[in-house]
């Protein structure tokens, strides 16, 4: 995968923003040095319920993820259970590993440049899982290569060479970069508009341009701990007219223990690559011939993203909230208004002529829901206001990014908006974020992670309504005892945020809703209300969403779940299996039965034996076979088999159907209601 990054990222490596999948461009500003970037953590007891109707909720707790929300029923199953042995540290909750993976991706850099001294080093950044290191090279790294390089690493670390920080002119760092022929570090550094400027030395034998952070000597590095893992091509700054490069993936951890559980995971991770799932499920596709990045949803696929769509439309219709429709096109000129012309052009694709004035395909939603508003004057008593709408977007991403419905150029956001007095904004949070946590665990998600992004450096809005808005965030999550962690400074420049994060059955964390106050929008269209005395004033205005993308939050699923869809949401609930004529013939009667109270079945109609009807089933992932034979017949009731829980035993039809239509209703799974 290929990622564009801006030239200050390139040369600082030390800071990194909690951004939402598909926003535009984030802004990075330059630290002042490790400090800035660190993050705070809140802790909170929580203690948590769903609304009335549900089940009372057990809570707990990962000693690795200090600020995650551990949500589950008491009812335990064997599909709500996590596969993996222990929850893995991360980047944001332990310094001291992106330190280890950051220092990582310079002692490869150094051992590279040892075994091929005509190697030219430009960038190496830690990542998610690890760190990588971009290379000019003419000859094409091997696999054997790597197994020598990670040798050459082991060897450094060893040697416990300290790390050493200098702080240094821009001419004297011109000069030392003229002196090695280091080209694309020449280049890193013109772009750099701030000060000072820093190197880091491994001993006395190798440095970089780099304001880190590191580890304080190799030796802390632990030599069982790491892995070079692959060898990808990467544009220079992610342009495809600049150089290609060569880029070395490594993962690093603190323990070998961590390392075997990565591992693991990341095995257990490629079973259920979505893009594979969706192939072999018949969901969706990416049709080459059309264009890249658009998802054609195949029929059973159309039908489980139906199904996801009518439940976030009732869900939302009982929340209060109001549905719109907006184009998918606009003038321009509205995005001038908006600011995304100005400040997110280059993932807008490029402008059509109607009738010689220029359209724009929309990337947001929110411009749209302003034009509403605003096209009629509100009063004070007319607030709150919620509109949701499912809204088609369209941004352009380089073709490097794409990835399955992970990254994709066209889809559907379940954009919501509120306009709200500044003492309802509070009680707003509330309910979005209780009707975000009743959403997310219907699909399976129990266990989130929340962030807190607040005032940047850069920002519009008075330091009093950031500091009443910020508050008012706190106080939501704190009246409904949410534990979460804070980014100090990583709120957009229009107002502060909250991520959630869900965890995933193999301990990924996947970004899904975002709850983000706007201080810019109102202003940018006037957007007004009548107060109690009279004067016109500005509403807050909200933006959330829940799963972020449909496409995304698919994807997302089909990993969680490894395509076995809970039962309301699988395209085929039920397969009938008939063991005779006169069994198929029952069975058919069994459908139109089942059909009639709006259930999805499926009568096999293969005649293969029983062994590899149930096989077809299995691969077909369907969450309940019927079978019916001669004993059946003479009794009157089905044997039924669950792909999660095994042998039911016999069942009425009644029982059987009834069961399946309050488990479709509900959004649940069989096993949450026998």
């Amino acid at each position: 995968m290929l990622f564009v990054v801006s030239t200050n990222l390139l040369y600082s490596l030390s800071w990194k923003r909690f951004v939402s999948y598909q926003n535009f461009p984030s802004k990075y500003i330059y630290p002042s040095y490790w400090s800035r970037a660190k993050q705070q953590y809140k802790w909170l007891p929580f203690r948590h319920r769903f609304v009335p109707s549900l089940r009372r909720l057990a809570i707990s707790c990962c000693s690795h993820a200090p600020s995650s929300i551990a949500v589950n029923n008491v009812k335990k199953t064997k599909a709500k259970t996590h596969l993996s042995t222990f929850l893995l540290p991360s980047n944001e909750n332990s310094p001291l590993l992106l330190k280890i993976r950051h220092t990582c991706a310079h002692v490869m850099a150094m051992a590279v440049q040892k075994l091929f001294p005509e190697a030219k080093v430009t960038i190496g950044p830690w990542i998610d899982n690890g760190f990588y290191y971009d290379f000019s090279l003419r000859t094409p790294f091997t696999d054997e290569d790597l197994k020598n390089i990670e040798k050459e690493m082991k060897r450094i670390i060893q040697r416990k060479l300290p790390l050493r920080r200098e702080v240094v002119s821009r001419e004297e760092a011109k000069k030392r970069i003229q002196e090695i022929q280091e080209p694309y570090k020449l280049e890193i550094l013109d772009s750099i508009v701030e000060e000072p400027i820093t190197i880091y030395y491994i001993g006395n034998e190798w440095w970089d341009l780099c304001a880190g952070p590191h580890v304080e000597h190799t030796g802390i590095i632990n030599a069982e701990a790491f892995r070079l893992e692959t060898i990808a091509g990467a544009y220079w700054r992610g342009d495809e007219n600049r150089e290609m490069l060569q880029r070395i993936y490594g993962t690093a951890w603190e323990t070998k223990e961590q390392l075997e559980e990565y591992l693991k995971q990341k095995e257990e991770a490629k079973k259920r690559d979505h893009r594979v799932i969706g192939q072999q499920l018949d969901l969706f596709s990416i049709q080459e011939e059309a264009g890249s990045g658009l998802v054609f949803w195949h029929p059973k696929g159309a039908l489980v993203r139906n199904l996801m769509e009518d439940f976030w439309r009732r869900e939302h219709l009982k929340h209060g909230y109001e549905l719109l429709n907006t184009p998918h096109i606009a003038k321009v000129d509205l995005w001038k208004v908006s600011g995304h012309y100005d400040f997110y052009r280059d993932s807008m694709f490029q402008q059509i002529q109607v009738e010689n004035e220029p359209y724009q395909l929309k990337p947001m939603n929110c411009p749209f829901h302003c034009l509403v508003y605003k096209n009629s004057l509100k009063s004070y008593r007319d607030l709150p206001i919620r509109w949701a709408e499912l809204g088609t977007v369209y941004r352009y991403e380089r073709s490097g990014t794409l990835h399955g419905l992970m990254r994709v150029r066209g889809f559907t956001q379940d954009d919501a908006h509120i306009f709200c007095l500044e003492e309802q904004l509070s009680q707003e949070i509330r309910m979005v974020l209780l009707l975000a946590q009743r959403i997310l665990s219907r699909f399976g998600f129990h266990e989130f992670e929340v962030t807190l992004s607040t005032r940047p450096e850069k920002y519009v809005g008075s330091d009093e309504i950031w500091e009443r808005a910020t508050n008012a965030l706190k106080e939501a999550m704190e009246a409904e005892n949410w534990r979460y962690m804070i980014d100090q400074g990583g709120g957009a420049f229009y107002g502060p945020k909250i991520d959630i994060k869900v965890r995933d059955a193999i301990g990924r964390l996947w970004q899904c809703s975002t709850i983000q106050c706007d201080f810019n929008l109102p202003e940018r269209f006037q957007l007004e209300y009548v107060s109690n005395e009279g004067v016109r004033r500005r509403p807050i205005m909200v933006h959330r969403a829940i799963f972020g993308s449909l496409e995304r939050f698919f994807g997302i699923l089909l990993e969680n779940c490894a395509g076995d869809l809970p039962l309301w949401l699988a395209p085929v609930q039920l397969k009938w299996i008939g063991l005779s004529e006169e069994a198929k013939a029952t069975c058919n009667k069994y459908y139109e039965y089942a059909q009639q109270k709006g259930l999805r079945t499926q009568v096999d109609q293969s005649g293969d034996r029983i062994s590899k009807c149930i096989r077809n089933g299995e691969l077909e992932k369907i969450p309940l076979m019927a079978i019916v034979g001669p004993k059946e017949l003479q009794t009157g009731l089905i044997s039924v088999r669950s792909r999660s829980l095994g042998d039911l035993g016999q069942l009425s039809l009644e029982t059987l159907l009834n069961k399946m239509v309050s488990a479709t209703q509900e959004a649940c799974d069989l096993q949450d209601i026998l």
